[in-house]
C-alpha cells in the first residue's frame, strides 16, 4: 500500500512509468492495429505546458550529424550527457531538495539518494536537516538522516559523474552546517572529487517570502522552540504544532557578500543559490551569476513537496515559464523546478535557457511506488522522451535547444531578443550598504 499523496500532480501516470520505465512513453501496445490514435484530451496547463514543441523542415544540425556518423542520425544519438554547476551529469536532470519534511528526510529519501547516485545526476539535500534532526545521535555513531542520504549516494555514485549540493538557510547558519560537512571526514570523498556544492537557499516556489514550514507534535515542538518559531494554529487545544523557519533577508548586496564569502571560505565546493519565483528574478539571477555561482535554481510558482499554506501554493508567486522568459538567455548555470515530471515540460525548459530541471514531488512519488527502481524508471522514462524530441528538432545535444524550438499560442515573445522585461523594472532604489551577516553567522 502506498503512503504518500499528491492531489493536482498526475500521480497515477507517474506512479505507472515507476512500474513500468519507458513503455509508458507510448500508448498500450495491446491496442496496437485496433485502435486510432490521435491527441488526447485538452488538460488544463500551466503556461509552459500550453507552449508548442515545433520541429523546423530544414535541418542543418541534422546533416552536420549525418556528415559526422556517415549514416543518418537517429534519436539513440541524441547526447543526455551535461554539465550541471560544476559536475558531470548522464541526463539534464538533478534530484531537487526535500527539506526536512516528513515525507523527504526518512526512508523514502535515502532511496531516492542511492537511484539518483545510479543515475549519475546531482543530489540536492533541503534546508534545516541538521537543526531538525540532529547530526549524531548523542552517545552512539548512527548517522544522522543528511549523513545516511550521502552514505547511500556514495556507495551507489559511479566515478566522475553527478553530486551532493546541501542547503543553508538561516537556521542552518546558526548551526554551522556548511563548516560542519566542510570539515567532517565523511565528505572527503566528494571534496576530493569535485562533487560537493553548498547552495544559498533565499527561497521557494511553494511559499514565496517564507521560510520552511512542518508539522511537529508537542514533545517535538518543544525541543525544537529554541531554534525555531513554534506555533499552535493548526491544533489549539491537541497535539500538532506548525514550526516555522525564518526566510533571510536579501538585497543585491548581501547577495553578493554572501556568496563571496561561500567562495572564499569553502573553496573546494561547489557556489549554489536558489530564489523563489520572484517577480524581479531576472535581477536575482543576474546578481548571483555576476558573484560567481555555479548554479542558479529558479523554483517556479509550481513547485511542491513543502507545507505551505494554501493561498501561497495556489496565487502567490510567478509561473516557471514567466521566471524563465524574464531571464531570458542565462548568464551562466540556470536550474529549473516546477512541475517536472516527463520530458516534454523538461524540454520546453531547456529550450527557455535551462541546464537542467529537478524531479522533487515525482520523484518521491516515484520511490513511493518502488523503493528499489522507481526513479531510475521514471528518469528513463524521461530521457526516451528526451532522445525522441530533441532529434526530432534536428538537434543531438540539449545544449543546442533554444526558444525557436517553442510556439506560443498567446504569442508570448521568446528570449531572442532579450528579457521581455528590463531587469531592473522591479527594484527600487536601493538602501544603504547594510552590515553583513555571512551564511555561517560571522560578519564578513
Amino acid at each position: 500500500m502506498t503512503s504518500l499523496g499528491a492531489p493536482g500532480f498526475p500521480e497515477r501516470e507517474i506512479r505507472a512509468r515507476a512500474r513500468n520505465g519507458t513503455a509508458e512513453v507510448f500508448p498500450d501496445p495491446a491496442t496496437y492495429g485496433t485502435r486510432l490514435y490521435g491527441p488526447g484530451p485538452t488538460a488544463v496547463a500551466d503556461g509552459l505546458d500550453r507552449a508548442r514543441i515545433v520541429p523546423p523542415v530544414f535541418m542543418p544540425q541534422r546533416l552536420e550529424k549525418l556528415i559526422d556518423l556517415a549514416r543518418e542520425p537517429e534519436f539513440t544519438d541524441v547526447d543526455l550527457g551535461s554539465h550541471v554547476g560544476g559536475f558531470t551529469t548522464r541526463l539534464p536532470l538533478y534530484l531537487s531538495a526535500f527539506g526536512s519534511t516528513r515525507a523527504g528526510s526518512g526512508d523514502l529519501a535515502v532511496q531516492a539518494s542511492r537511484q539518483a547516485a545510479r543515475l549519475g545526476i546531482p543530489m540536492v539535500i533541503g534546508e534545516n536537516m541538521i537543526p531538525v534532526h540532529g547530526y549524531r545521535r548523542a552517545g552512539d555513531a548512527t548517522r544522522s538522516a543528511l549523513l545516511a542520504r550521502v552514505e547511500a549516494y556514495l556507495d551507489a555514485a559511479p566515478d566522475g559523474v553527478g553530486g551532493v549540493v546541501v542547503q543553508q538557510s538561516t537556521e542552518d547558519a546558526d548551526s554551522e552546517v556548511w563548516n560542519l560537512l566542510y570539515s567532517d571526514p565523511a565528505f572527503r570523498p566528494l571534496l576530493e572529487s569535485g562533487r560537493l556544492a553548498f547552495e544559498l537557499k533565499t527561497g521557494q516556489g511553494a511559499k514565496p517570502g517564507l521560510g520552511g514550514m512542518t508539522v511537529v507534535d508537542r514533545a517535538e515542538a518543544e525541543l525544537l522552540a529554541r531554534r525555531f518559531t513554534v506555533s499552535d494554529v493548526l491544533d489549539p487545544a491537541g497535539e500538532r504544532r506548525l514550526r516555522c523557519a525564518t526566510p533571510g533577508t536579501f538585497t543585491d548586496e548581501i547577495l553578493r557578500q554572501q556568496l563571496r564569502f561561500m567562495r572564499n571560505n569553502f573553496p573546494k565546493a561547489r557556489t549554489w543559490v536558489k530564489f523563489h519565483p520572484g517577480r524581479d528574478i531576472a535581477h536575482a539571477a543576474r546578481t548571483a551569476w555576476s558573484a560567481g555561482a555555479d548554479a542558479v535554481t529558479v523554483d517556479g510558482a509550481e513547485g511542491g513537496t513543502g507545507w505551505a499554506p494554501g493561498v501561497f501554493l495556489d496565487h502567490v508567486g510567478l509561473p516557471l515559464a514567466e521566471c524563465l522568459r524574464r531571464i531570458g538567455r542565462p548568464d551562466g548555470c540556470l536550474l529549473a523546478t516546477g512541475g517536472m515530471w516527463e520530458g516534454g515540460r523538461a524540454v520546453r525548459a531547456l529550450a527557455l535557457g535551462a541546464t537542467a530541471v529537478g524531479l522533487g514531488r515525482a520523484a518521491l512519488v516515484a520511490v513511493d511506488e518502488d523503493p528499489e527502481h522507481g526513479l531510475e524508471r521514471l528518469a528513463d522514462s524521461i530521457a526516451l522522451e528526451l532522445r525522441l524530441l530533441v532529434s526530432a528538432l534536428g538537434k543531438y545535444t540539449v545544449a543546442a535547444l533554444g526558444p525557436e524550438d517553442l510556439w506560443w499560442p498567446d504569442g508570448t515573445p521568446s528570449y531572442a531578443d532579450g528579457p521581455t522585461v528590463p531587469a531592473h523594472a522591479d527594484l527600487a532604489a536601493g538602501p544603504a550598504r547594510p552590515v553583513v551577516t555571512d551564511p555561517a553567522g560571522a560578519t564578513p
